[in-house]
Order: C-alpha cells, then structure tokens, then sequence
C-alpha cells in the first residue's frame, strides 16, 4: 500500500509539474509529496523527477513510469469504483444452494418474484441435498431444510417444516379413505429412502404430545422427494410428505390431506450465509425478500 501512495503521490506531480499543487490536490504537505516520491525513487533505484528551485521536468524513465502508471492507475480506480457500485446497487449476480425439492417448489418462485421487482440481478443456482459449504463455493446465501446449519455461518430461520398424510383423489375413490393410524396397515403406502443409508424412513406420528414412529406398508419407496410427490399424486398410494411442498396442491384439492394425527411440525426450513457486514446490497435485499415472503 504504501508503494500505490507513493506511485499516486508522483502522477499527482507529473500531471501538475509542480510538488505545491499536487500536494494541495492530495490533501497532504508538499513536503509528505517529495518525501513520497523519493522513496518510490529509492525503491525503484531509479531518477523519475528532476529537481530544480523554479523548474520540474522528468527523466526518461520517469516520463515511461507515468505514461504507464497513469493508465494502470485509471483501470484501478474504475475497478474499485465498479466494486463500490456492485456493493451498493442492486445489479449483478447472487449465488445460491438449496435442496433439492426446495429449490424447484419454493426458491424459483422467489427469484422470479423477485426479479420481477429487480430485472438486473442475476442467479446460480447450485441444488443438491448434502450441506453446502458456501464460503468454499463462493455462495451468498445457503438454504436448508432439518436442523439448523452449525457451521460458523449466521442462520435464519424461515418456517417449520410439518408432515402431512394424503392422498390423490383417485386413490380415495378406488380404495377408500383409512378410518384410523392403525387401518393404514391394510392401505397402500409410498416411503422415503434416506439418501446416505438407503434405509426406509419411518412414518412419524403424534400421539399424547409425543411423536412416535411406525411403519407402513411401503408399495413404492423414493431417495427423492419430488418423485414421491409425483407418485402419491399419480395416485400410487398415501404418503407423508412436507406441506410446504405440496401446498398448492392441498389447495387445488389435488391431494387430500387425512388422519390428523400424521401432522407433525418437527423439523426447520433456513437460510444462512456467512458475513454479517460488508454484504452487497442486492444479496441483502434478497435476504430480507424471502423473509418477507417466507414468514408472511
């Protein structure tokens, strides 16, 4: 740093040929200018400046240092600019990571709102269902469903996550609507692989404040939780499966939620990232969007 003083000291001078104006310029004494100067001379083990009581004129490497340094100086300083503008405005790109059947339900319809609002901002989305180290990645914003991130990043929370169990209608109409927990053991059922184990997922259920686990008749087992969907839907069989995902369809009435006791808000839906100042305005912008948005 103290060679770029130097170095604008000594273009403030070769511009002014005059070590009074370019200290007036740049705010300092003349003598803090030469003192500058000559150490950038010392540096180099180079003559840039000669020196006279009423005269300056440069040498000819000095005459080469400020043609070039001019140039480098000027591309430096639209460089920083262009940070400070990124900073501020709400142009650009923002990184994202997000699971999987968060990131097709839920975080598409956001960015598309929100480029509705700002059309100069930009997404990468990264999807996948393990934990994303977003300092490595170089992600802005990480988004997780389970148990809050851990990882010396700032989480936010934005909802629970609650089971549901249902049905598409054609399943009802064909096989009927189970009376109790206990009648879904002579019903058709969907379940979810745990995508390190492969091992099936117990249903949870809550009974006297406790949530307790039971397994079900499975006709078809998932390690993806979109395909479930997709196949409780088609009508394959009743499945447990998180409202947040499915909401529009609960509305339509293209799944029919059932047995209230399948209704388990247990886990978390976050987002996190890992500075808490310094962060462009249009990543803050989109925090504070899907907060809006997601706790509404």
């Amino acid at each position: 740093m103290q060679i770029i003083r130097s170095l604008t000291m000594f273009i403030a001078v070769a511009n002014a040929m005059s070590f009074r104006k370019a200290a007036i310029e740049q705010g300092v004494s003349p003598q803090a200018v030469s003192k500058a100067v000559k150490q950038l001379e010392t540096h180099l083990g180079l003559k840039l400046i000669h020196r006279s009581t009423r005269h300056l004129s440069l040498t000819e490497e000095g005459a080469q240092l400020f043609k070039d340094a001019s140039l480098g100086m000027q591309m430096l300083s639209e460089a920083l600019v262009g940070l400070e503008q990124s900073k501020q405005g709400m142009d650009g790109k923002i990184r994202l990571a997000a699971p999987l059947a968060f990131g097709n339900r839920v975080l598409t319809p956001l960015i598309e709102a929100f480029q509705a609002i700002h059309p100069g901002i930009h997404f990468d989305v990264l999807l996948s269902d393990d934990f994303v180290d977003i300092v490595s990645l170089r992600i802005d914003i990480g988004f997780r469903t389970g148990l809050s991130p851990e990882r010396n990043v700032i989480s936010r929370k934005l909802g629970e996550i609650v089971s549901v169990i249902c049905a598409a209608p054609k399943y009802i109409d064909k096989f009927g609507m189970p009376a109790d927990i206990h009648a879904l053991q002579t019903h058709r059922c969907t379940a979810f692989l745990h995508p390190q184990t492969g091992k099936e997922l117990p249903w949870e259920i809550l009974a006297n404040e406790e949530i307790n686990y039971i397994h079900v008749p499975s006709v078809a087992r998932f390690n993806n939780v979109e395909a479930e969907i997709e196949a409780v839907k088609q009508g394959v069989g009743i499945g447990q499966l998180s409202e947040y995902l499915i909401t529009q369809e609960l509305e339509s009435g293209a799944l029919v939620p059932m047995l209230p006791e399948g209704r388990v808000p247990r886990l978390g839906i976050y987002m996190y990232y890992a500075e808490r100042v310094n962060i462009p305005s249009r990543v803050r912008r989109f925090i504070d969007f899907c907060m809006d948005r997601m706790l509404a």
